[in-house]
């Protein structure tokens, strides 16, 4: 049986960086889904600034100076979402890979998952699917199933439904690209139940896309987050899936 989520106020959130080709068209959609949109600009230098100046006022910009990373502009929105009263979020990239049109299928997930994170699983064999960008994925997976003991077929999407309560508490260790594995590392150890839908993806010819994705970099980065993440499973994580395993076989 599904849960009541008709007191649920959800509204959309959409960081960007240099995303002036593509910002636009993504809010129109997105707007077409969720009226309320929460934009984080983060520290763009191309033309977003301007671009974002001409929204309605549906759309609420939260815009800082200089370019802090993804996760610093996930939380910044998270906050401004809370101060705002809203009780989730979804949030969606702002380069145009993902599709507006399966917002629906991550609220209709609420209904079993009224207290968690929904992430939108993108199909990693997609022929465009950026082969860098597939192999950091399968990576952080097998990582995440580790760490967590929860299969997760793309813990790299940026498509996602977080409840706002749920999210009160954690913390971050890093700011940018890896923050979003870091997010699903933590709450997964605090018990939060995190579920996936599959959702479509798109990437345009390698020519046109606006990846700001360093492979090198950014694998360094993940590998030893990962590595951080496991003594924290050794020590944290295991004892407290241990103890709610105790505690509901007693319950």
């Amino acid at each position: 049986m599904g849960v009541d989520t008709t007191d649920s106020r959800i509204c959309a959130l959409i960081p960007t960086y240099n995303n002036a080709g593509t910002v636009l068209q993504v809010i129109e959609g997105v707007s077409k889904y969720c009226h309320d949109i929460i934009v984080v600009n983060d520290g763009s230098t191309d033309q977003t600034k301007d671009l974002l100046l001409t929204l309605p006022s549906y759309v609420t910009v939260v815009s800082y100076v200089p370019n802090r990373g993804k996760g610093h502009a996930l939380v910044a929105g998270f906050r401004k979402a809370m101060e705002m009263g809203f009780t989730h979020v979804i949030t969606i990239d702002a380069d145009g890979q993902h599709f507006a049109a399966d917002i629906p299928l991550l609220t209709a997930e609420m209904g079993h998952n009224p207290g968690g994170i929904i992430v939108g699983c993108r199909n990693l064999t997609e022929d465009n699917m950026p082969r860098q960008n597939t192999f950091a994925n399968k990576f952080s997976n097998f990582w995440f199933h580790l760490q967590t003991g929860i299969d997760l077929p793309d813990t790299q999407s940026g498509y996602r439904l977080y409840t706002l309560s749920a999210l009160r508490g954690l913390r971050f260790i890093t700011s940018r690209y890896e923050a979003e594995l870091e997010l699903l590392v933590f709450a997964a150890w605090a018990g939060i139940q995190v579920t996936s839908v599959p959702v479509r993806v798109y990437y345009p010819p390698a020519e046109e896309r606006v990846s700001h994705f360093r492979p090198i970099y950014d694998f360094v980065r993940i590998s030893i987050l990962n590595t951080v993440l496991c003594v924290g499973a050794l020590v944290y994580g295991l004892p407290m899936r241990l103890m709610r395993i105790i505690k509901k076989a007693f319950a």
